[in-house]
């Protein structure tokens, strides 16, 4: 990180959502070491406080990112304690894997409740903050499964593919306003979302803290959207400009149809399916 790119973190409030561990966690990280001010909110309280004593963070807090109280609450709490939030890190997410046939209708109102409800509901509240300001940036954490899809993780594509429609649009719709809009979609990823699955044949997962670089690389310099790893974004994204039948064949050769599904380590997977699905 250069000292340029570290200048333009440094001494910005940073709110990160699902910040006590994986990728939330490791951006909080990555950002406070560079100077920012930084707050987390997770569901789990516990693990938040846990997470911002051991790091430091300024605030670390209880944050349920599907109730306008909590999360209006939330923000209320770190302007006044460190000040006006600079960028909204929006990341909380859960993938619940499944055929979507079996899926309870609860699982699927969770998945949205958390991964588009949550995220159009924290973008409202920081343009509620930044627009009289005319400066901010909201940066929303997609997936690459947001431009792609997968059997065993149909919900949580739909779920995707909404976060990135949604952020594209409120780009537009606040054109000149000073609040910039980024999308970051991962590829797999080494945390517990994707514990005991194998990932793209040939292709291999992320770790956390590239993704927590791609961030703060973004908030130094705002760009519309930015995959991680480029090698999977590249993969992922020649397949729009192929014959849907093309694209399914090679997805297929590469294991697409058995990622989510009988590859799957159940076992290797119990605690975040149990934790993701309320359990």
């Amino acid at each position: 990180m250069s000292r340029d790119k570290t200048a333009t973190v440094r001494g910005k409030v940073v709110v990160v959502t699902g910040g006590a561990r994986g990728i939330g966690l490791a951006t909080a990280t990555a950002l406070h070491r560079r100077g920012a001010r930084v707050a987390i909110g997770d569901i789990n309280e516990t693990a938040a406080k846990a997470a911002g004593e051991q790091a430091g963070f300024e605030v670390a807090a209880k944050l349920d990112v599907t109730g306008r109280e909590s999360f209006e609450a939330f923000l209320d709490d770190v302007e006044k304690r460190i000040g006006p939030v600079d960028v909204l890190i929006n990341n909380a997410g859960i993938m619940p894997v499944g055929l979507v046939a079996g899926e309870s209708d609860e699982v699927t109102r969770r998945i949205l409740d958390i991964n588009v409800y949550g995220v159009i509901l924290g973008t409202k509240l920081a343009l509620e903050r930044m627009l009289p300001r005319r400066s901010g940036h909201v940066i929303n954490i997609a997936s690459l499964a947001g431009e792609t899809y997968a059997p065993g993780v149909a919900t949580y594509c739909g779920s995707k593919y909404a976060v990135i429609g949604f952020t594209d649009a409120v780009r537009v719709e606040n054109r000149g306003s000073g609040v910039d809009f980024s999308l970051v979609l991962p590829s797999f990823v080494n945390t517990e979302l994707t514990a005991g699955t194998k990932g793209i044949s040939g292709f291999r997962a992320a770790e956390p803290e590239e993704i927590a670089a791609a961030i703060v690389r973004l908030i130094g310099k705002p760009r519309a959207v930015v995959r991680v790893t480029w090698q999977t974004g590249a993969l992922l994204g020649s397949q729009k400009f192929l014959p849907r039948r093309v694209s399914e064949a090679a997805a297929r050769l590469l294991g697409g149809d058995h990622l989510f599904t009988d590859d799957v380590d159940p076992e290797r997977r119990r605690a975040y399916e149990e934790r993701a699905r309320g359990n």
